[in-house]
């Protein structure tokens, strides 16, 4: 027993090990998760473009998608294990094989980029808010927005869109801050209201537009030549592409399995991705052949076809169409802000200023940084490239995963000592040198040379997808050489 005195605080009640009666998530509320994590405009986009716009086969589409999803499945289990286990979040695990006080400072680039993600988010939830600000004001006053304070405008914002940031913000604050139960209850409830809205937006198209887009599915989905050589480039493209568009999500999942009842709950629960991505590519790509249809009927030109989902309600001159598709968005974005964004940085806030910070106290510095990368996007952080700078930090990420699971699973054995990751005690297991693991440190600069080499070297951008891959494979190597001594 360690009786020593500790070097600095490490307990925050909101990381500590879950208590057994409060692991009350099943493979259900998983689904949910994966749901909202797939919901996105990004997803949405991404998925329609990969089968309509980028003259695929589309097995090749439909399997490299399964395939990619296979992967996260196994890497969020392998991950989600230890925090299941021990009822702990990512930066509380990463002290094992970053060392106490490294840990810190690099779970700290996660919440970097959740922090500034979450900002953007905002800065685009907010644009949808304030659409329906002025579609209500028109509603009453047609001539209402006309006047000279709505045409005044700072950092590219009117008073409406600046009204609008601060109301999402302030509503974002107010409903994340209520702890691990609303979380769950928010997310399951989002995941389902955005298929109900998805199904009832299909329904509608195929009433009115059936024969026209039931030939339009035959002329898109080609089945010929699948297994033929120029496939195989193709392929590999968009395992990538899916792969890295899920990895966001991966490092942090612990965040989220440490709620799970037992490891078959975790097991079935990470499986539904694969089904929810089979649903949601189903619902993108029959919405947008539907709306090519509707657009086509109705003498409306468009350059080349919407997957878009804000580009497809801009052209519906439907007022009550428009509001209820932009609240189901709403719901999307804000869940998939709260999963791939807030929670994720606050723990790491927590896990940096353990003794200082509380949930609220915590949401709060999420909530002000917000402001300003919101306030600043349109005119300053969009425009000088930033997200370039956010893609390297995001190189981390891949190393950081690749030390994680071999300190776990080869290293350690799968053994944890919960006592002493919450001890700064000099003899604790994880003080190594100073809080710091050296080895640990020294895997991580060299798989994100790796992983950073494919976004800024030339000749390795097109292995750009497959970065967060690499960097974790060049890492746990590096590192198992290192530890397992």
């Amino acid at each position: 027993m360690i009786h020593e005195k500790e070097n600095f605080p490490l307990k925050n009640w909101e990381i500590v090990s879950i208590n057994p009666s409060d692991k009350n998530w099943s493979w259900k509320d998983l689904f949910c998760f994966w749901g909202n994590t797939t919901q996105s405009l990004i997803g949405f986009s991404l998925i329609a473009s990969l089968y309509l716009i980028y003259d695929l086969n589309f097995l090749v589409v439909f399997f490299g998608s399964l395939i990619a999803s296979f992967f996260v499945y196994v890497f969020a289990n392998l991950i989600g294990k230890p925090s299941q286990k021990h009822g702990l979040p990512f930066p509380v695990i990463l002290r094992t094989s970053m060392g106490v006080n490294g840990a810190r400072y690099v779970a700290l680039l996660r919440g970097l980029v959740g922090i500034f993600m979450f900002g953007v988010q905002t800065f685009f939830i907010s644009k949808s808010v304030g659409y329906l600000i002025q579609i209500f004001i028109s509603s009453i006053n047609t001539n209402f927005l006309n006047q000279e304070i709505f045409l005044l405008f700072f950092m590219g914002m009117n008073l409406i869109d600046g009204a609008s940031l601060v109301l999402v913000l302030l509503i974002q604050y107010f409903l994340f801050s209520k702890g691990q139960y609303f979380y769950k209850s928010f997310i399951n409830f989002s995941a389902f209201f955005v298929y109900f809205g998805l199904i009832l937006f299909l329904i509608i198209i195929i009433s009115e537009n059936y024969q026209e887009l039931s030939k339009l599915f035959k002329i898109t989905f080609n089945y010929e030549n699948f297994v033929a050589k120029s496939n195989m480039m193709p392929l590999l493209g968009v395992i990538g592409t899916m792969f890295a568009y899920f990895s966001i999500v991966i490092v942090n999942f612990g965040d989220f399995s440490r709620y799970v009842k037992t490891d078959g709950e975790l097991n079935k629960g990470n499986l539904s991705l694969i089904l929810n991505l089979i649903l949601f590519s189903f619902f993108s790509i029959s919405i947008v052949l539907g709306v090519d249809v509707v657009l086509a009927k109705k003498m409306i030109n468009v350059d080349q076809i919407l997957t878009n989902p804000t580009d497809i309600i801009t052209r519906f001159d439907n007022t009550y169409l428009t509001v209820i598709a932009v609240i189901f968005i709403l719901f999307a974005s804000t869940s998939t802000n709260l999963i791939a964004n807030y929670i994720p940085s606050q723990n790491v806030l927590l896990n940096f200023l353990p003794k200082n910070l509380s949930i609220r106290s915590s949401g709060f510095i999420i909530i002000l940084f917000g402001f300003f990368i919101g306030l600043s996007w349109l005119q300053i952080l969009s425009q000088v490239g930033v997200l370039a700078y956010i893609d390297t930090i995001s190189s981390f990420f891949g190393p950081v995963f690749g030390i994680m699971i071999t300190d776990y699973y080869l290293i350690k054995r799968q053994n944890i000592s919960n006592k002493d990751i919450f001890s700064s005690a000099t003899k604790s297991s994880y003080y190594y040198y100073n809080g710091w693991q050296i080895k640990g440190l020294y895997s991580l600069l060299i798989g994100f040379i790796f992983s950073a080499s494919t976004i800024w070297n030339p000749e390795l951008r097109f292995l750009q997808s497959f970065s967060w891959v690499i960097g974790a494979f060049f890492a746990s190597v590096t590192y198992y050489l290192l530890a397992s001594d």
